[in-house]
């Protein structure tokens, strides 16, 4: 699939940008740990670089939504194969020890971006819970969660909160994970407060969807302020 942009009218980006997903999605990855996704991510990490977790004892789960097809591009629009966050979760998981949960739509969204601005819109006014297309998985082992997602429009996709509410995250760490075109991390802190009571927001990652093959740096350091790693 082609990823040459096309650029937009200025028009056209900022109203696209009141209304829209206003974040890329994300890519695949290398998983240097145990998955339970029906896909195996595409390496892009030499396993020989992963960190080791700082507490062997210590389980943490990362959850991700990705979404692939048409996506916004530095004013514009590029087709990714694969979604900014699963590459970004891919990251993450090639330097610590957990294991991956892709977090899937029962009624995918579509590949075409404007179709996908429509729907998340009609969602957001709905403040809809989107079906999953995949049982939630058992999360009794785990002491941390990661939840990544793209920002539409300013907060997580609602199929995130779909997901947030069929567990029971108490007394858990909860750490929020983004990729964004200009958000950062949205709402996802207060929303997720919201939707796991009981659990301990932690600080977050936002990464720059168009940039997240250039942010392992800043990955490893946000990892390794939240304890996740150490060298």
């Amino acid at each position: 699939m082609s990823t040459r942009p096309r650029t937009l009218s200025r028009r056209l980006v900022l109203r696209t940008a009141a209304t829209s997903l206003g974040a890329a999605a994300l890519t695949a990855a290398t998983s240097g740990c145990s998955t339970t996704d029906r896909t195996d991510p595409t390496p892009i990490h030499d396993p020989t670089s992963r960190l080791s977790s700082q507490d062997a004892d210590r389980k943490v789960l990362l959850a991700y939504f990705s979404r692939a097809g048409e996506n916004y591009y530095y004013g514009g629009r590029t087709d990714l194969a694969v979604g900014n966050t699963q590459v970004l979760a891919g990251m993450i998981s090639a330097l610590i020890g957990c294991d991956l949960h892709r977090i899937d739509a029962a009624d995918p969204y579509p590949a075409d971006y404007m179709a996908t601005v429509a729907r998340n819109v009609r969602e957001q006014n709905a403040n809809a819970r989107p079906a999953l297309a995949h049982p939630v998985p058992t999360i009794d082992q785990y002491d941390t969660v990661l939840l990544a997602s793209g920002i539409w429009n300013v907060r997580a996709p609602r199929i995130m909160t779909t997901f947030t509410e069929s567990l029971d995250l108490t007394g858990r760490a909860i750490h929020p994970v983004t990729t964004h075109a200009m958000s950062g991390l949205g709402t996802t802190e207060r929303d997720y407060a919201r939707s796991c009571p009981g659990a301990v927001i932690g600080e977050g990652l936002a990464v720059r969807g168009e940039e997240v093959r250039q942010a392992g740096p800043d990955i490893e350091s946000w990892l390794r302020r939240t304890g996740l790693i150490h060298t």
